[in-house]
């Protein structure tokens, strides 16, 4: 008798296997325990070089930051660039999933693969091309660069989210809604939102966190402006402030975790 197959996970108990159980705290291990490490050095009382264990700690880098004018001002610019972008990711992101489920044409697959490509190219890839393509037809480097270049693989993760929700709607309602007399947009107002809400919040919230802590991109379509990783990135430099480059990476660790576990969050119990 064949067995099936991975047979040898199951277990009459209910449990996992011992192994599976290690393996899985030495995956988390190796993902988490660096930023522990940069969450340590945020409170380190050293200033100049990092020592394990930390000699001490203190909230004091914290209140350096906090009366920093410049760290403000990326911090600002990273929240209103990836606010943009997610904005500018749910509108179109939306209407290319909306139109490629509900359209049947020659070519269909060869516009889903257009739209991900952008998230599946090498980073420093779209980087030179935007730069390049921005360049081309003469538009200053700033907010709004940064903005379109954050949105161009913003869109993907939206687009892959109601696409899949798409996929999981019955069309019949949506029939039987114009069936009874229901205009196009109370049709989508009253039975399409509610079933792709969800999606959208969660592809938003995703969208908002990567375009957040971008920075190959960023770093080619920026010009003059500083988000926060790029401010990060320069701080590394400057060997007295690399306990501020801490405290500066623990809010991004934070502005992208919170989103991220809100649309995981949301994803389970719209898949439940």
């Amino acid at each position: 008798m064949r067995s099936k197959p991975l047979a040898f996970l199951r277990n009459p108990t209910g449990r996992s296997p011992l192994f599976l159980k290690v393996a899985t705290f030495a995956a988390l291990l190796f993902l988490h325990f660096p930023i522990w490490i940069i969450v340590l050095y945020a409170f380190t009382t050293e200033e100049r070089t990092y020592k394990f264990p930390p000699p001490g700690l203190t909230t004091e880098w914290f209140k350096v930051a906090y009366e920093r004018q410049d760290f403000w001002d990326a911090l600002t610019l990273s929240v209103k660039v990836a606010g943009a972008s997610a904005g500018i990711a749910l509108v179109l992101g939306t209407l290319c999933a909306a139109g490629v489920y509900r359209s049947k044409f020659f070519g269909k697959d060869v516009i889903s693969l257009l739209v991900v490509l952008p998230i599946a190219l090498p980073g420093i890839v779209t980087a030179i091309a935007l730069r390049s393509a921005m360049r081309r037809i003469h538009i200053e480097y700033g907010f709004l660069t940064i903005v379109i270049g954050h949105a161009t693989f913003c869109i993907v993760i939206v687009y892959n989210n109601v696409i899949a929700r798409f996929r999981r709607t019955a069309h019949s309602q949506i029939e039987a809604s114009m069936d009874l007399g229901a205009s196009v947009f109370q049709t989508f107002r009253f039975v399409v939102l509610p079933h792709i809400a969800s999606a959208l919040l969660a592809g938003g919230m995703l969208a908002f966190a990567l375009s957040f802590d971008e920075i190959v991109v960023t770093n080619f379509t920026s010009g003059d402006q500083r988000t926060l990783p790029i401010w990060i990135f320069t701080q590394l430099f400057r060997t007295r402030d690399r306990p501020i480059t801490n405290v500066a990476a623990v809010f991004v660790i934070a502005v992208t975790f919170i989103p991220i576990l809100l649309a995981y969050r949301m994803t389970r119990e719209a898949e439940h």
